[in-house]
């Protein structure tokens, strides 16, 4: 498993996945993109969870992440949903077009 794998390496790939996302999500203007660094910050988070779990021997860890994968399976479902309905009403997934949209 990740035995031979010291704690501070794997936290270290997590936290620079999470940079990668993060930058995405302010950087890119397509909301297809954003919501694809969004899933890269997820999938950062599960697996700072699932390292220190296993650091200490604990499934908790797993549990966190199994419960992270149904958030982000949620978020995508709802998130493709607005974005079909914002490419049919706008045409485009620019987010400084979303920004004109009135209550």
């Amino acid at each position: 498993m990740t035995a031979g794998i010291p704690l501070e390496h794997g936290l270290l790939v997590a936290a620079g996945l999470f940079v990668i996302g993060f930058i995405g999500v302010l950087v890119r203007r397509n909301l297809l993109f954003q919501l694809l660094s969004i899933e890269i910050m997820l999938n950062a988070a599960g697996m700072a969870f699932v390292i220190a779990g296993a650091r200490w021997g604990e499934a908790d860890g797993q549990v966190l992440f199994i419960f992270i994968l149904v958030m982000a399976a949620a978020e995508v479902a709802v998130g493709l949903a607005l974005l079909l309905r914002l490419s049919n009403r706008f045409g485009d997934l620019d987010g400084d077009s979303v920004s004109s949209m009135r209550g």
